[in-house]
């Protein structure tokens, strides 16, 4: 194999839940033409240009996959909206500025559904990221992620460089993040049903229940990402996501966890508790234009295999 074929992907947060994932299935690829090196937030401090361009110097990238980001539930977003727009922002010019300026052939980046306009029709689609502000709760995250987009489209027009970036639905998966407070739905649910069956007490559960989501396993969204990275050649991003037919509430969500730890105590709605945007609901016809027949894992069986992971990964997950 010749130096001109081989890629040396850098991957940005590359111990997180999506990293992780990406690690699992290159392992179990195990191609010749690729090295990838994953990066922990200890690696490099990507909020410093300096240290950035150290980073990049050192690896010597041509690719990367740019995962690294300040992230949190609907709670930590309504107390940090200014610090999550501020952080992200530089950690992605940053990234994308020395990414050019070192020689990278493409980046693809890591959006999230929460960016699109609150007040829209559905489903949602790749052209409508712009059309509106985000809803107010994650008004920072939403658009620092969406000047990924703009920046995208500059190096684009002005440097004639293929970046790109994926939006996925919510992920979920080993390596997450469960803190109750401040983690996403899923794995927030999966440590509180855990410490109420260990500790004989009600599961009470944050808001209605009623709100709708689109749940991808990391596993398969890691599948996807790679495909992005090595095939996928368009500016514009792409909805990784489930078929909309599998959008499902929060209640059967929670439903679906309490059954994989064979819960059997009592189970509480919190109402006062704000329930957030009601639904995102996406398309991924553009995705299934390209990969129509793209196996996604069974929400059931994801949710058991990212339960089990939990349990025995207790004392070491990040909670």
């Amino acid at each position: 194999m010749s130096n001109v074929d081989q890629k040396v992907v850098l991957v940005t947060g590359g111990t997180g839940l999506v990293g992780s994932a990406i690690r699992r299935v290159v392992n179990e690829e195990k191609k010749q033409n690729e090295t990838f090196v994953f990066l922990s937030s200890k690696d490099c401090d990507l909020t410093n240009k300096e240290k950035t361009l150290e980073c990049f110097n050192k690896h010597k990238p041509t690719h990367v996959i740019h995962l690294a980001a300040l992230v949190g539930g609907l709670f930590k977003n309504l107390r940090q909206n200014l610090d999550f727009f501020r952080i992200n922002s530089q950690i992605n010019d940053n990234v994308l500025a020395v990414a050019h300026e070192t020689g990278v052939k493409k980046v693809v980046s890591c959006l999230s559904t929460c960016i699109f306009p609150d007040k829209t029709t559905y489903p949602i689609d790749e052209t409508m990221i712009h059309n509106g502000p985000p809803h107010n709760s994650n008004f920072g995250y939403s658009y620092a992620k969406r000047m990924i987009d703009v920046l995208n489209k500059g190096y684009s027009d002005q440097h004639g460089v293929k970046n790109t970036a994926v939006i996925p639905t919510n992920v979920f998966g080993p390596n997450d993040n469960y803190n109750i407070e401040d983690g996403h739905v899923l794995p927030g649910l999966i440590h509180k049903v855990y410490l109420a069956k260990k500790n004989n007490t009600p599961l009470t559960i944050w808001g209605s229940g009623k709100p709708l989501r689109q749940f991808i396993y990391s596993y398969d969204l890691a599948k996807l990402f790679l495909w992005v990275l090595r095939e996928y050649d368009e500016v514009d991003p792409i909805i990784l996501s489930v078929d909309e037919k599998d959008e499902m509430s929060i209640k059967d969500a929670a439903e679906a966890i309490i059954e994989a730890m064979d819960f059997k105590g009592e189970v509480i709605f919190d109402t006062t508790k704000s329930d957030g945007q009601f639904k995102k609901t996406a398309s991924n016809a553009k995705l299934r234009k390209y990969l129509p027949g793209f196996e996604f894992t069974p929400f059931k069986q994801a949710v058991k295999e990212s339960c089990d992971w939990f349990v025995e990964n207790f004392e070491s997950a990040r909670k």
